[in-house]
């Protein structure tokens, strides 16, 4: 695989391509109009928080969370007064807010939890008191994974 420095490169020989060069200028123009409202986003909101777009004056937000998102429309004029002080957002006048959940979420590793002495306790007192041959072993067993 090749290192970024040279990943960088390889656009620059394939200046021949002219919308190449067209796209890479739009995706580092919306890069740098990401940065510029993320910026003006209070910190604890721009985790999560994306530019999707600008046109004709209505700015366009994604948050992961509908929780999230309703925190930027509450503070949507906070927000829109600081992007204005940008030349590439000066004529925003409406600020819309799109819930876009994560694709993937890292789900915990699933733990059991060790059982008590006092659960052990309990479960040994219940098989005393149960007819069931099976069932009695079944809850001894379960009671002898005590955690020391």
């Amino acid at each position: 695989m090749k290192r970024k420095s040279e990943q960088k490169l390889s656009f620059d020989k394939l200046g021949g391509t002219p919308v190449l060069k067209d796209l890479v200028a739009r995706a580092e123009l919306h890069r740098q109009a990401e940065e510029q409202v993320l910026g003006a986003v209070p910190p604890a909101l721009a985790a999560g928080t994306r530019f999707v777009s600008c046109h004709e004056g209505e700015l366009v937000l994604s948050a992961e969370t509908a929780g999230k998102a309703s925190q930027i429309r509450f503070r949507q004029h906070e927000i829109m007064e600081k992007v204005r002080e940008y030349e590439l957002f000066r004529y925003v006048w409406k600020l819309k807010v799109k819930v876009t959940p994560p694709r993937f979420r890292e789900k915990p590793a699933f733990r059991k939890a060790p059982l008590s002495k006092e659960n052990a306790r309990l479960l040994k007192e219940e098989a005393g008191h149960t007819k069931d041959k099976k069932l009695r072993e079944v809850l001894e067993k379960l009671a002898s994974h005590v955690r020391d």
